[in-house]
């Protein structure tokens, strides 16, 4: 079916069908006629030619989001649940591409993307990071997704900063003063070693609230990979000393997977003797028993941000998207 079939079961010229399936705000037609055009529409089962329509509009409906491993892993995919909820808010087809961080596929999705001539990018990354980019010639306007890069200033980040802070604050309205073990990172032992722009606003956060309350860490141990089995060994040496801890604040949920294991291993309860909070809501925080305690990643949230700052043509350069704490069981009320 053609848009002429349309405008002809509707009684209406060619433009004026056209102006009103286009979505036009100054058709000066009548609700009557844009309601015999749709229902033409409907029943002819007429679908607009996009293609052609981006030729005149410069416009194609469509973004694209290239990641990393977004959506290969399910440790970010909300960040595509929340990209496309926005896409398609917004009447947009959202291409999903996938480089595994190999340079070479990079540059083979962004000349695929812009051979198509997508009205934006969003660039992804499942761990927060700088990323960089191929020294390609890209016109379309891009918004980096929980990365950053110096080309393109346009990014959605975690407010790791402030998260920070909240776990921090967790423990403190509980009424832990000391015997708190930050597990995970360690200033001493991690001088003059750089993990992310990110894992350092997350530590800044922490430092600081800690301070603020007149507060140190009874210990600190560090860990490179923030894995469980880590976070296992690392909770081990600590329950060993002397003196234990009482409550640990892990710098990942993963960290604390293992610290479970630990505790339970010792023969301790979560949270009557120790209590744990964490970082991410990684999905397995809530299967945790008793249910841990953690700042979320609010990446669904970001997603959504991410396409509506590439498609309004946002003038903010980085927003920040606050981390919600998710309260569950694993902190104990002193």
């Amino acid at each position: 079916m053609t848009l002429a079939d349309v405008a002809r079961k509707a009684g209406l010229s060619v433009s004026a069908a056209s102006m009103i399936l286009n979505g036009r705000p100054d058709t000066r037609l009548s609700q009557d006629a844009h309601d015999r055009v749709h229902a033409a529409a409907s029943e002819l089962g007429y679908r607009p030619n996009v293609a052609a329509r981006g030729l005149k509009t410069d416009k194609t409906d469509t973004i694209a989001f290239i990641s990393d491993v977004v959506a290969t892993t399910r440790f970010a995919s909300g960040l595509i649940k929340g990209a496309l909820t926005a896409a398609e808010k917004a009447g947009h087809v959202m291409m999903v591409l996938e480089t595994g961080g190999e340079p070479k596929r990079e540059t083979e999705a962004i000349g695929a993307v812009l051979d198509r001539q997508v009205d934006g990018i969003v660039f992804a990354t499942m761990r927060a990071r700088e990323l960089f980019l191929p020294e390609m010639a890209i016109e379309t306007p891009v918004v980096m997704l929980n990365a950053t890069n110096a080309r393109f200033p346009h990014a959605v980040l975690p407010d790791e900063y402030g998260g920070g802070r909240s776990a921090v604050a967790v423990l403190t309205d509980a009424g832990f003063r000391d015997g708190i073990a930050l597990l995970g990172q360690s200033d001493e032992k991690e001088r003059g070693l750089f993990r992310s722009a990110t894992v350092a606003q997350r530590v800044a956060g922490i430092r600081d609230a800690m301070a603020e309350n007149g507060l140190t860490f009874a210990s600190e141990s560090s860990s490179w990979l923030w894995e469980p089995d880590e976070g296992y060994e690392a909770t081990k040496k600590l329950l060993a000393r002397k003196v234990r801890p009482t409550a640990i604040l892990s710098m990942n949920d993963r960290l604390a997977f293992g610290a479970y294991q630990a505790a339970l291993e010792a023969g301790l309860s979560i949270p009557d003797d120790i209590s744990i909070v964490s970082f991410d809501n990684d999905e397995l925080a809530a299967y945790l028993r008793p249910g841990l305690t953690t700042v979320a990643l609010p990446h669904e949230a970001m997603g959504a941000r991410a396409v509506e700052m590439l498609l309004n043509d946002d003038p903010v350069r980085e927003a920040l998207i606050p981390m919600e704490v998710v309260h569950r069981d694993s902190v104990l009320s002193r």
